[in-house]
């Protein structure tokens, strides 16, 4: 179900914080380091350890492009990493040089936030590496950071148990309880709960705390209407307090990790529990799913790093099939439906079908006499043209009903991705379909709505091989 593949014991101390970009792993330590890793195989970087900081390193992250990682330390420092040669770009010192526990780049890699043991936090110009905005909360530490997906405003959490929100002038909107004894961790599903009206969305975010609890909250923001958080849910397991949670990059799973040893993967829509890992020896201080979700990192203060490996099958376990077959093509928009027409080179339909609000439960009813008499499509040949791809895309659904991982559907065209791509938004596309978006539309991210940082397009060898090993067990 979920394998162990392979452990890292090279820090001398407690690990502290492991994190991915789409090539790389990092782990920073009591023991004053960075350490780097390809995923290819996990050998460390020629450059690694990285080496600045004189006391330990809390935390690391990577911009969302996965060239600059950030670190922090009790020092009172942030330093940002050329991920490539290991090279320093910049020292930022937190103005009042207390401990940096914890750091986080925004969605757009503009900006990057420091949380200090004395309460301040700082929004930093991730280009010029000056100090753009500096707050504090009433009480506690800072140790939690996570910026919304929208970039639009991040979530702090402190020792004293408190949830700030902030907008990108570092304005308060919010703050409350969460976790009576104090917050650990935070992070937000980067998929949307569910789009409102006049451009509302709802977020799902996760917290954890020193109260052994995992709590799921549902946030929404705009300038017009404001903020609210609501409190969800709270998802049971740990018997000691939660040190660590982090969602999967496709928002469908949930992982923590705890004082108790042990690592729970969650389904979030269910909330049941999928896997629970015991393999670490003292506490899970921890844990990061990889971008693609195959693979899974903890770190604990036994020393090591774990990284693991879900078997795919059993990820979509955690769906039933009706569920998938509903996400893949009786859940789809009008707009998606625009989408696939225009992927089959029938975008002459397009108006025809938004016309009769064709959405995907309707095209997956579409008859000969129906295209005929309710769209009004005159020509033969088209008619026949269009069945054939409906019956194509149910032959598809049926052929895949095992369950096709989100993560190998690209966003564009809905369909399981042949030459998938990272582009600098962090997700994944088919080539084709993303070069087709940037060369026909504005430069910005089909999934975020932002302006894409570049337009530089990077082969997605990993997921590439999980797809096709994922064709050969279910397409044989």
């Amino acid at each position: 179900m979920v394998k162990l593949i392979h452990t890292l014991a090279d820090h001398s101390d407690d690990v502290n914080c492991c994190a991915f970009s789409f090539s790389l792993l990092a782990t920073c330590s009591l023991d004053k380091t960075i350490r780097l890793y390809s995923l290819h195989d996990f050998t460390e970087l020629p450059h690694s350890p990285l080496k600045f900081h004189t006391y330990a390193v809390h935390c690391c992250c990577f911009s969302p492009s996965g060239h600059i990682l950030a670190s922090c330390s009790t020092d009172g420092t942030t330093v940002l990493w050329n991920t490539e040669n290991g090279q320093m770009l910049a020292v930022m010192e937190q103005p009042s040089g207390s401990p940096v526990r914890v750091c986080q780049f925004s969605p757009d890699s503009r900006c990057l936030t420091s949380g200090a043991a004395d309460g301040t936090v700082v929004l930093w110009n991730a280009q010029s590496y000056k100090l753009y905005r500096c707050g504090n909360v009433k009480d506690g530490s800072l140790v939690a950071c996570a910026f919304s997906p929208n970039g639009s405003f991040f979530v702090t959490g402190s020792s004293c148990g408190d949830l700030t929100v902030w907008d990108d002038k570092m304005r308060c909107l919010h703050s409350e309880k969460a976790h009576d004894l104090g917050i650990t961790c935070c992070d937000f599903s980067s998929q949307p709960v569910s789009d409102g009206e006049q451009g509302l969305q709802f977020f799902r975010l996760a917290s954890c705390g020193q109260d052994c609890q995992v709590k799921i909250w549902i946030v929404s923001f705009t300038h017009i209407l404001g903020f609210e958080l609501k409190y969800k849910s709270t998802l049971s397991g740990h018997c000691a307090p939660v040190l660590a949670c982090a969602f999967s990059h496709d928002g469908q799973m949930l992982v923590s990790g705890s004082v108790d040893k042990s690592v729970i993967v969650y389904d979030t829509n269910t909330e049941n529990i999928l896997h629970t890992l015991t393999q670490h020896t003292r506490y899970v201080t921890t844990c990061a799913f990889a971008p693609n979700t195959l693979l899974l990192a903890t770190g604990s203060m036994d020393k090591t790093v774990n990284i693991w490996q879900f078997d795919l099958e059993t990820l979509c376990q955690a769906r039933s099939t009706e569920d998938q077959l509903k996400q893949f093509t009786e859940d789809w928009s009008e707009e998606d439906v625009s989408t696939w027409l225009c992927a089959q080179d029938l975008k002459d339909l397009v108006g025809i079908f938004k016309v009769n609000n064709i959405d995907g439960k309707e095209l997956l009813n579409l008859t000969k006499e129906s295209l005929a008499d309710d769209l009004k499509i005159d020509s033969l040949g088209l008619r026949s043209k269009v069945l054939r791809k409906i019956e194509e895309l149910r032959t598809k659904v049926k052929s895949l009903s095992s369950g096709i991982p989100d993560e190998f559907v690209c966003p564009i065209t809905r369909e399981l991705m042949k030459d998938p791509v990272i582009a600098s938004d962090g997700y994944s596309y088919e080539k084709e379909a993303i070069e087709n978006w940037i060369s026909k539309k504005k430069r910005t991210s089909p999934m975020t709505n932002l302006v894409l940082p570049s337009a530089v397009l990077t082969p997605n060898r990993t997921l590439k091989m999980a797809i096709n090993r994922w064709l050969e067990t279910h397409q044989k």
